[in-house]
């Protein structure tokens, strides 16, 4: 008796069957581009032996234009074909079956070249695109059934149609892009009269035995977007046309409304998946924050969804499905949503991997082998790094001794997990003690670590992270630190952060809600963020309606610039606007001059001022705390140091575990 019939449950599309309602939801990661075609098969059959039901590659351009970066992957050539004939052969040998998502960016392709509905230019390209005549919309059109074929010809099960997110076919959809006066335009008829023309020409050179997925967009989070009925008279064109399935996909790229990132609810937006169930007769595909099979089996049991989609959680383990299946589901290593490893390596140009998992698209170069000579390992430090170290030194076979000065394993993520909007660390540092427990590492907890107590280890990690910069500033034993804050302390209403980096929009983060998160209730998230009904308002938009502040917060830097700019390339803008929400001051370029009992006196543009705060928080940077790792090289001890300990420019849980992994990959 399985805990998740209906996630395990088979589905038969056409002459195809599903062994499973799981969908591995499209990611570019940079790999297709790096040549190296072994690495791209190994990938997913990876995630194939793992037990996923369907997977879809990264979007692959049909055509130069609609590459979404110059040297964008895409089927051109016979040696491409071969190619990819690579990836689906391996995926096949491992059970598993694979669909290649088309993509074309249109006016989000970042090149001189890109093309579009209308000449309007995206907010988030520098490009204004051509606008197409009827010759260039018969190519376009022409490029992706051309494409179609050739995914055919590489053994792909079928395509997945990328018509959501804002991109080609979506741009074509809305009024907002659109702006044509031909039989391409005006009514929505002719609006959409281009994505269901490609499905059908697509079905047509695919023949019926091949999976057609369709991308649609459910909200689209935009001024002036599709309208429910829209979207429904849409679903409906696109069933007729011949699609197998419907996948959802969830705001446009320049949308200012936060879609998968942490802060955003598990599931927020299946309603709208629900809803859309009842226009079509096929199956339709939940997408947007499932990251747990529990989270997944609600959805379906309650008649949400026929399937459900998660893309990063995949990265997170490949083995997700065999270990849901299999009992394990407290061993999965689970996507927290962070973006660190994944979408913001892909927006700079750097191959995709993830943040609990540093092996996720490194498969063939990051091996765990079993250990050829056990050691007994002492791990200092039961932060991410140490935790990662002990757990990879553990499976390969060594003998680990996990120490750590506090009572609790966890580190500065039990810090993290304080912070409203972060409640997948919960998740996180679960996983680690399970972990911890399954591997049977002994852990010493409680009191601090010197030489003396590390001899009989063959060698000795430290993981021992950072301790908080002294900013010396002129009656700063008024202040508080950001650990004692976020461990509890009590906080007056009127509150300076000192310090802008990731920890002091945390701190601010905190300090505003006052112990309540939005995150874990999604209609008021929904109300905060101003996501509407597109039954209501076209696009789904609402304005926006956050809950007052907790407290009045000032966010403050040394640096002349705006408070935020180093946060994550694709969650900053997140951060920087639900605080500005709060009513959060953020000031750059400020000299901090002292600190009394009336409050904080800063200089700032030549100018003294006193903010009146009640209290003023510390969160200035770190240091290295690396004496242990001293003393242990001085006594001529086999030491290495990694995480906070090596390096503490910012807390970095990204950094540490993929050093403790690559550390313990290598004793």
């Amino acid at each position: 008796m399985t805990a998740y019939p209906n996630l395990l449950a088979p589905l038969t599309l056409g002459p195809v069957t599903l062994k499973n309602r799981v969908l591995m939801g499209s990611m570019h990661t940079g790999l297709e581009e790096t040549g190296d075609w072994n690495r791209v098969a190994e990938f997913y059959a990876t995630r194939a032996r793992g037990g996923v039901g369907l997977m879809v590659t990264g979007g692959m351009a049909p055509n130069r234009e609609g590459g979404v970066f110059p040297g964008a992957a895409g089927l051109f050539s016979g040696k491409d074909i071969e190619n990819h004939r690579l990836v689906t052969d391996r995926v096949h040998e491992a059970g598993g079956k694979i669909a290649m998502q088309i993509l074309h960016a249109g006016r989000y392709a970042y090149g001189k070249d890109c093309v579009s509905a209308s000449a309007v230019k995206s907010p988030i390209s520098p490009f204004v695109p051509q606008e197409l005549d009827e010759a260039g919309i018969e190519k376009q059109i022409s490029d992706i059934v051309t494409a179609a074929t050739r995914a055919r010809e590489a053994g792909y099960d079928g395509v997945e149609v990328m018509g959501s997110e804002g991109y080609f076919l979506n741009q074509f959809l809305v009024t907002h892009v659109n702006r044509r006066t031909d039989r391409w335009g005006r009514s929505y008829e002719n609006r959409m009269r281009l994505p269901v023309e490609v499905v059908a020409r697509v079905r047509a050179a695919m023949g019926p035995e091949a999976l057609l997925i369709y991308r649609i967009s459910l909200i689209d989070l935009i001024p002036n977007g599709s309208t429910w009925d829209e979207v429904e008279q849409l679903a409906r064109a696109i069933e007729a046309a011949g699609a197998s399935l419907l996948n959802t996909g969830i705001g446009w790229h320049e949308a200012r409304v936060p879609t998968i990132a942490t802060s955003v609810p598990r599931a927020a937006f299946a309603h709208l998946t629900a809803r859309l169930r009842h226009a079509v007769t096929i199956p339709v595909i939940a997408s947007n924050r499932i990251n747990t099979p529990d989270v997944a089996e609600d959805l379906l049991a309650r008649g949400l969804a026929d399937m459900v989609s998660m893309a990063r959680p995949f990265l997170a383990d490949p083995d997700f499905v065999a270990k849901a299946a299999a009992g394990r589901a407290a061993e999965i290593a689970p996507c927290i949503a962070c973006n660190q490893a994944c979408l913001d390596h892909t927006f700079a140009g750097r191959l995709t991997s993830c943040l609990v998992n540093p092996r996720a698209c490194h498969e063939t170069v990051l091996r765990y082998p079993p250990a050829e000579t056990p050691i007994r390992l002492a791990v200092v430090g039961a932060g991410p790094a140490g935790l990662m170290a002990a757990k990879v030194a553990a499976e390969r076979g060594h003998k680990v001794v996990l120490f750590d000065r506090a009572d609790a394993l966890g580190g500065q993520l039990n810090l993290a997990r304080q912070v409203p909007g972060k409640e997948e660390f919960d998740g996180l540092v679960a996983w680690f003690l399970n972990e911890i427990r399954r591997l049977q590492i002994e852990t010493r907890l409680g009191r601090p670590v010197d030489v003396a107590d590390l001899t009989g280890f063959d060698q000795v990690i430290v993981a021992t992270g950072i301790t908080p910069r002294d900013p010396q500033i002129l009656g700063q034993a008024r202040a508080l630190g950001y650990v004692d804050v976020l461990k509890g302390a009590a906080v007056g209403k009127r509150v300076a952060v000192i310090g802008a980096g990731g920890i002091g929009f945390d701190v601010a983060e905190y300090l505003v809600a006052g112990g309540h998160s939005a995150t874990l209730h999604p209609q008021e998230w929904r109300r905060e963020w101003g996501v509407g009904d597109p039954a209501i308002t076209p696009g789904g938009l609402a304005g926006p309606l956050p809950e007052p502040p907790a407290r009045e917060v000032w966010l403050l830097q040394r640096k002349a610039e705006r408070p935020g700019r180093g946060l994550g390339k694709t969650t900053g803008w997140i951060h920087r606007a639900a605080l500005q929400a709060k009513g959060v001051k953020m000031l750059g370029g400020v000299s901090y001059d002292r600190i009394t009992a009336e409050g904080l006196w800063i200089t700032r543009d030549g100018t003294a001022q006193l903010l009146p705060v009640d209290d003023v928080v510390l969160c200035a940077g770190q240091l290295p705390e690396r004496g242990l790792y001293d003393r242990l090289i001085a006594a001529g001890v086999t030491a290495h140091v990694i995480g906070g300990a090596d390096v503490a420019a910012e807390l970095d849980a990204k950094r540490a575990i993929d050093q403790g992994a690559r550390l313990a990959a290598t004793l």
